[in-house]
């Protein structure tokens, strides 16, 4: 019981079905089987860009940019839909431009040395900005695209949406690159003790380059699931979603310092999010309140981060002054 109440992710996760069972106790159709498949599904995009964040995260930095990349990969998929590209053509040109617009904020943070909160700030506007270049600020809307297009995230299979199903597909692949892999190793290395890693033989800029790199192309991915899910192409789409993302991290025990972080918990981040996001029409509370509750997580996350490492350290220090 102990080391299940010293755990992050456990406590998180007692949080949010205690949160679930407190909405059951009013409204008992919040937790029928089909209104938990919405919850999920909706959810869907903000957990994969959450394994995306935490990467890039976990190497000491951070990527304001992947709400602007999903909306420029998710515009560029439409207008592609319009000239009649096939899909999966569309999907893969979606993976590799987000790839492409996460290595163009790792190429500035590795190669130029730009701290990576400048830079996503900088691509953040420049890709809304490209956006609004390519359609005039025309939006692309249902009629204009077609059926195919929009219906393959919403497709069933098992009693899961497509969205659903590649929300846990990316769950299953990070989780064993993380524990399994060197690239895995590499991150958590890099973030905890860069200095160490360098002599551990792993070249510090190219693992954060790979971590935005992964992150943007997670970010194309969902570009394409988002707009043919919503079935709609504007240049704000998405528009504030990267505050979700960083808070879904933040809240699952990813450290904005590096190094500190694990897949379950970025999942449970967002799962927790998502169910606020769900449950504050339920009783009575405007949705646009989930920005300001996605910020005060924040700042309440890191606090908690916070408060846990000074305590630690006042242990060590105390600890090594007996000795």
């Amino acid at each position: 019981m102990k080391s299940i109440l010293s755990s992050r992710e456990a406590l998180l996760a007692l949080a949010i079905l205690a949160m679930v069972v407190g909405i059951a106790f009013r409204f008992p159709a919040f937790v029928t089987p089909g209104n938990l498949v919405n919850v999920f599904n909706d959810t869907a995009p903000l957990m994969i860009l959450a394994i995306g964040q935490m990467v890039v995260i976990l190497t000491k930095c951070i990527d304001l940019s992947v709400a602007a990349n999903l909306a420029l990969t998710g515009m560029i998929a439409a207008l592609m839909n319009g000239a009649g590209v096939p899909l999966p053509l569309i999907l893969l040109t979606a993976v590799a431009l987000g790839a492409a617009l996460g290595a163009v904020n790792g190429v500035l943070v590795w190669k130029v040395g730009i701290p990576s909160i400048v830079v996503t700030l900088g691509t953040m506007t420049i890709y809304r900005g490209v956006i609004f270049l390519l359609t005039a600020g025309k939006w692309i809307n249902a009629h204009e695209m077609t059926d195919a297009f929009k219906a393959l995230p919403r497709h069933v299979i098992l009693g899961l949406p497509v969205m659903s199903w590649t929300a846990i597909a990316v769950i299953a692949v990070f989780a064993v690159i993380m524990a399994r892999t060197t690239l895995g190793r590499a991150f958590y290395a890099v973030g905890g003790n860069p200095h160490a890693a360098v002599y551990a033989g792993i070249d510090v800029g190219r693992t954060q380059f790979a971590g935005f790199v992964i992150s943007g192309a997670l970010a194309g991915l969902v570009g394409y699931l988002w707009v043919a899910r919503y079935a709609v192409a504007y240049v704000d789409i998405a528009g504030g979603f990267e505050l979700d993302v960083v808070a879904a991290c933040v809240i699952g025990g990813v450290s904005i310092a590096g190094g500190v972080g694990t897949v379950g918990g970025a999942i449970l981040g967002a799962l927790f999010l998502g169910v606020i996001k769900n449950a504050l029409p339920v009783i009575g509370i405007s949705p646009f309140w989930q920005m300001a509750i996605s910020g005060s997580a924040i700042i309440l996350a890191v606090a908690f981060n916070a408060t846990q490492s000074r305590a630690k350290g006042r242990i060590i220090l105390k600890e090594a002054a007996q000795q």
